[in-house]
């Protein structure tokens, strides 16, 4: 079996998705398996050559001139139940992938826009499908579910560029009626805490929600909590998924920096840096189970699949627990909490590979064709409208 690794794209979130692609990688190769690194630019450009599944051709590869590599075609005759990926030329090499790894973080990859095209293909994949991953991509959507099903999450308006367009003082007034200070403004289908502002007055919410059109046409403004923990719980399997251990991530700034997450001392959602990583989280255990059982309710609840990541707001003087994001490919995996919790990167790709398997086994028993005479009626069909419009 051959494995397509697939990750960049056009996403914010374009460089972290390099790193959690090749470390994919290099695991992968580690068990045996013949991987195709298929990198997408940041502007749209697909790339498919064996010196790109290394992270050091990244380095410098802002300096190269994308000249120097052949362009690729998808072959759609060839591929079904799979994807055949050619480069153009005399004899140009052919490479067939068997099942895909998307390792993509944001719009372009992560939101179901790669899953859709691998389900056009018949191809299986590892991770959510395109419906879980792009509801859970929309943080307005997330939070809409969750107030349907009762499921705790801190109060919240949304609006978009034309409501802002036509009348900020009435959206202005609703923030500061209906939520309180601090408020945290957000573009909802963003993730790494791009475009994130933490409002304390009314003086910076207006640059606030301007910075949060920049990246989409909606925008999330929610409160703030008081005496806050963030935690995370992951979550691997299909039907019957199961919760790592909690962990606790600790911050300085006003929030949970992409700074914080991928840079400093290594970066937190890299599983590097240390300092600011507290597993399992210092909360009572009651507190952690409940939110392991809850992240296995929104992991059913939103029909996900192979791992996702459930963040959650905690206040600990309350000891009120708030459902947050949802990540359906959290970053390198979130290796380094399954590892904490006894499951190393080994046997968390060889998991993640039998449930994509499994899903595709379990989605091919489905009917998904209708047979009909419909077509052999159709010039009576068409004839009755022409005699209707007459």
């Amino acid at each position: 079996m051959n494995i397509g690794v697939f990750f960049g794209s056009r996403s914010p979130e374009h460089d972290v998705s390099i790193i959690t692609g090749e470390l994919v990688i290099s695991e992968l190769k580690k068990l045996g398996h013949n991987i195709t690194p298929v990198y997408i630019g940041k502007d749209g450009q697909w790339y498919v050559d064996e010196e790109i599944g290394s992270l050091k051709f990244f380095k410098n590869f802002a300096n190269m001139d994308y000249k120097n590599f052949a362009k690729i075609y998808l072959d759609l005759e060839q591929s079904k139940g799979k994807m055949v990926l050619k480069k153009k030329g005399f004899n140009g090499k052919e490479f067939v992938i068997d099942l895909a790894f998307p390792a993509f973080h944001g719009a372009f990859g992560e939101d179901g826009t790669i899953q859709g095209l691998f389900e056009i293909f018949n191809l299986p994949y590892v991770g959510c499908d395109l419906t879980s991953s792009a509801i859970t991509m929309d943080k307005i959507l997330t939070k809409l579910l969750y107030q349907k099903h009762n499921i705790p999450t801190v109060d919240f308006i949304y609006f978009d560029l034309g409501d802002w367009q036509a009348n900020k003082a009435s959206i202005l007034e609703r923030c500061k009626k209906e939520l309180v200070w601090p408020m945290f403004v957000k573009p909802p289908r963003l993730g790494s805490s791009i475009g994130i502002v933490k409002v304390k007055s009314e003086d910076s919410l207006e640059s606030a929600i301007e910075v949060a059109l920049q990246y989409g046409n909606r925008v999330l403004v929610e409160n703030g909590v008081n005496n806050l923990k963030d935690v995370t719980c992951a979550v691997l399997g299909n039907e019957n998924p199961k919760t790592s251990l909690v962990q606790e991530s600790s911050f300085s700034d006003d929030l949970f920096s992409y700074e914080d997450k991928y840079l400093t001392d290594g970066g937190t959602q890299l599983g590097n840096a240390t300092t600011n990583l507290v597993i399992p989280a210092n909360i009572p255990d009651d507190v952690t189970k409940t939110i392991q059982d809850l992240s296995i309710k929104i992991y059913k609840l939103f029909a996900c699949s192979g791992t996702a990541r459930i963040d959650f707001l905690y206040d600990a003087a309350s000891q009120q627990i708030y459902a947050n994001e949802i990540n359906t490919m959290p970053g390198t995996l979130y290796h380094h909490l399954w590892k904490a919790s006894g499951i190393e990167m080994e046997e968390l790709l060889k998991e993640l590979i039998n449930l994509a398997i499994e899903k595709y086994k379990n989605e091919v028993k489905y009917i998904h064709t209708f047979q009909s005479n419909l077509l052999q009626q159709a010039n009576s069909i068409k004839l009755q409208i022409k005699e209707d419009n007459n």
